[in-house]
């Protein structure tokens, strides 16, 4: 699952973004601290940045230069800063694209699916299969022998996580630290309390025991 991360000090634009992205299937890191912000993208290590350039005493041009030495993924400006002037140079310095405020939704995903497609040499898999499951991450849905369901978010990310490891055991701690990485508060109580309806809805396809519980040491799909 793709990691974007994004710089924005409106909290509001910031939160849009972040949900725009978690429903399209994507795991969103909000940076909310803007100091050192070069430093939090090499922990990161995301896929992709948006990045606006007004910041609390940041240069967004300049912090794109620094974000581009310290990881290798593109940078897209998305900024209510609309001259070309502007946009030339944040392109000059680092930047892979340039979209203005306000933003159409449409044209911002697809710039973003472009731009990981063209880093990564091929697009994300908009599907994962285990266990006769078929798992559509953009629609949020999972489907078996003709019939789907749609899962919550959390639910979405769990069964991602167990897919991507079919056949290995995915401990609970390792779990709740994917969603914690998506920033999705989740602990152990709540692990269990989507574990248990993620299985009562993989029940409605007929796969009722597709998830293990290797007790002691976690799940398995």
């Amino acid at each position: 699952m793709y990691k974007i991360m994004i710089i924005e000090d409106d909290p509001m634009i910031r939160e849009e973004l972040a949900l725009l992205l978690e429903n399209e299937g994507y795991c969103s890191v909000k940076v909310t601290d803007f100091t050192d912000i070069a430093e939090q993208a090499r922990r990161i290590m995301p896929d992709l940045v948006l990045l606006d350039i007004g910041l609390p005493g940041q240069d967004g041009f300049v912090l794109c230069a620094q974000i581009k030495r310290a990881v290798e993924a593109p940078v897209i400006f998305v900024t209510s800063r609309d001259s070309g002037q502007d946009e030339v140079r944040g392109l000059s310095l680092g930047g892979d694209d340039y979209i203005t405020k306000p933003y159409s939704v449409p044209v911002l995903l697809a710039r973003i699916r472009a731009m990981l497609r063209r880093a990564g040499g091929s697009a994300e898999p908009d599907t994962m299969e285990a266990a006769g499951l078929t798992l559509h991450l953009a629609k949020g849905r999972v489907s078996a022998a003709g019939k789907d369901v749609e899962l919550t978010r959390n639910e979405l990310k769990i069964l991602a996580c167990l897919m991507e490891h079919s056949g290995k055991i995915v401990s609970r701690t390792d779990l709740i630290e994917a969603l914690w990485d998506c920033q999705i508060y989740i602990d152990d109580n709540t692990l269990s309390v989507n574990m248990t309806r993620l299985r009562a809805k993989l029940a409605e396809l007929g796969f009722p025991d597709s998830i293990r519980t290797r007790r002691g040491m976690g799940y398995q799909i």
